[in-house]
C-alpha cells in the first residue's frame, strides 16, 4: 500500500464471544495490518471488559499493533494497553492524557464538531476522530461531511479519522482527506471478515 494512502484503524464489535473472537481476529491481523485495534465493548460489565483486554492485547501485541480501550482510562495501565479512545469530544482529553503520561495513545471522537475536534487536538489528542460518515439511524443523527475532513486535513495538523457507516464509495471518496479509516461492523457481519476488509483496502486504490 502507498505510504500516502489512509490507515486503517480497526474497532472490535460491541460484543463478542471471548472463546471465538480472538481467534478470528488473529486471522484478520495474519492478511492486513491495521495501524491500531480499539476494544469497543458495549457491555458495562467490568469482568467482561477486563477479560477480553487480556485476551485482546495478547493477540494485538503478537502481532505488534497497538490496542487502546474506549472510555476506561483507569484500565489502561492495569491490563497493559496502549492507550485510550475518548467518546466525549474534549471534555476527557486533558485528564486522560494527564494520567496515562505522554507515550500513551489517546484519541477523541468528536461526532461532526469541528469546535470539539481542535479542542480535543488542543487539549492533547494524538488522533481526532469524526462521523458517521455514512448513512445511520444511530446516534444524533448529524453526518460528518466531506467538507469537515477535507478542512480539517488542510488546516489541522492532528491526524484524523473517519468512522461510522463506511462503504467503498465513501472510502473511495474520502481517501484524500483522511488520515485513518474506522473499520468495525463493516466487516464483522461478513461470513470472512479478512475478505471484507480486503475489499474495503482495495477501495483506497
Amino acid at each position: 500500500m502507498a505510504e500516502d494512502l489512509p490507515q486503517i484503524y480497526l474497532l472490535t464489535p460491541p460484543s463478542f464471544d471471548l472463546d471465538v473472537f480472538p481467534r478470528t481476529l488473529s486471522r484478520v491481523l495474519a492478511a492486513h495490518e491495521p495501524a491500531c485495534i480499539r476494544l469497543a465493548l458495549a457491555t458495562k460489565d467490568e469482568d467482561a471488559v477486563m477479560r477480553a483486554a487480556d485476551a485482546l492485547r495478547v493477540v494485538a501485541h503478537e502481532h505488534d499493533i497497538a490496542l487502546v480501550i474506549e472510555n476506561h482510562i483507569h484500565l489502561v495501565a492495569r491490563h497493559g494497553l496502549d492507550g485510550v479512545h475518548l467518546t466525549d469530544g474534549a471534555r476527557s482529553v486533558r485528564a486522560a492524557r494527564k494520567e496515562l503520561g505522554q507515550d500513551a495513545i489517546v484519541g477523541s471522537f468528536c461526532g461532526a464538531s469541528r469546535h470539539d475536534g481542535m479542542n480535543a487536538g488542543e487539549a492533547g489528542a494524538d488522533y481526532v476522530c469524526f462521523g458517521p460518515v455514512g448513512e445511520t439511524g444511530l446516534g444524533h443523527g448529524a453526518r460528518a461531511d466531506r467538507d469537515l475532513f477535507a478542512w480539517w486535513s488542510e488546516m489541522i495538523e492532528v491526524p484524523v479519522v473517519a468512522e461510522g457507516a463506511l462503504s467503498e464509495a465513501l472510502i473511495r471518496d474520502l481517501v484524500p482527506v483522511t488520515d485513518f479509516f474506522a473499520i468495525g461492523e463493516e466487516i464483522w457481519n461478513d461470513d470472512d471478515p479478512s475478505a471484507a476488509l480486503g475489499r474495503l483496502i482495495a477501495a483506497m486504490g
